[in-house]
């Protein structure tokens, strides 16, 4: 029996909605004609979704458990229904649909990591083995399903699984700055210091050259330290991103009353747009990668203080970004020394 490329025959309801819209979706792990059956083996939780689940859990590792385990009973996917994000995960492919054999470049055996969010993907979680409530990863003993439409990536000789898997889960951010940015442009980072930070601050500085300046702001602490010796930003500001006129006091101080063309936001709590949108430049670019935005607090509170800005919501795909944003790791020994530091 073949579904529908897109998964609308696994909605069970809302009926009529596409599965990342809906409540809860099938999890049966007997696969239509157009899916593909995925042995899972981790979790890339996304940073919005898994610093709630912690707040929530009040860090205890079985909380986490237990709310991830719940989350997945009553939705037959892992979307926060707080954040309404998911993540992304990396497993072995168990079994091809009849109808795509053949017609994709993927074979049984083969290591991928899935590009379409775990808030639509079909997940049946069995157990639990591991939280690594530093990185946002959760080992697993589970399957999933990939729509025909899903996207995916195999992942590389060249480096760890988990590495890969930190990095392809936040593929879109710095594919995009890479799009974003041009020479000359004054750029800032809000959540400079995290994972899509670090890479999206090597991209933009790439990408601006040395007419530009890349501006990475963050908390205050090791990873502000550690982002500095990358030397990926002209300054690197720390504070508190939920303040949005200190962050415009403090980035028009260093620019000396220039305001930037471009902002973009990957940082992983709410009550952070209008810090984002303030510095901006009329007819700049308000890029917003992270899950925790409010995009009602985004547009009226633009308006709210006539700011005339276009702003971007930041989609997780762009052409090529699998590809880019390992290139990136391949590129530089810094950033590739850090990641492995921390998710290899």
């Amino acid at each position: 029996m073949r579904g529908c490329p897109y998964g609308t025959h696994r909605v069970i309801e809302p009926k009529g909605v596409l599965p990342q819209t809906a409540v809860k979706i099938d999890n049966t792990m007997e696969i239509y004609d157009n899916e593909i059956l995925i042995d899972v083996k981790t979790l890339n939780i996304d940073s919005a979704s898994f610093t709630q689940i912690k707040e929530q859990a009040g860090g205890d590792v079985e909380k986490i458990k237990e709310i991830m385990l719940n989350i997945v009973k009553e939705r037959g996917k892992h979307q926060n229904p707080v954040t309404g994000s998911g993540g992304m995960l990396i497993g072995v492919v168990e079994k091809i649909g009849k109808d795509l054999e053949g017609k994709i470049d993927l074979k049984v055996g083969d290591k991928i990591a899935t590009l379409v969010s775990l808030s639509l993907t079909p997940l049946r979680i069995d157990k639990i083995l591991n939280v690594k409530k530093d990185i946002d990863q959760v080992d697993i003993e589970g399957k999933a399903i990939l729509f025909e439409s899903g996207i995916y990536a195999k992942l590389p000789d060249d480096m760890p699984e988990t590495l890969a898997l930190a990095a392809l889960d936040v593929a879109g951010a710095p594919a995009q700055t890479a799009k974003l940015v041009k020479p000359g442009d004054y750029v800032l980072i809000l959540g400079a210091a995290g994972k899509s930070g670090l890479l999206c601050c090597y991209e933009a500085k790439k990408r601006a050259g040395v007419t530009g300046k890349v501006i990475g702001f963050a908390r205050p602490g090791e990873a502000a330290e550690r982002l500095k010796k990358t030397n990926f930003c002209d300054v690197v500001i720390e504070g508190d991103a939920t303040q949005p006129v200190e962050v415009l006091n403090k980035v028009l101080e260093y620019t000396g009353g220039r305001y930037v063309d471009i902002a973009i936001n990957v940082v992983n709590v709410p009550n952070t747009e209008m810090a984002t949108i303030l510095p901006v430049r009329d007819n700049g670019i308000v890029y917003f990668f992270s899950m925790a935005t409010s995009f009602t607090k985004a547009a009226l509170g633009a308006e709210g203080v006539g700011k005339d800005v276009n702003m971007i919501i930041g989609n997780g795909y762009t052409k090529g970004h699998a590809e880019i944003t390992l290139q990136v790791l391949r590129e530089s020994q810094i950033l590739r020394e850090i990641f492995e530091s921390i998710y290899a």
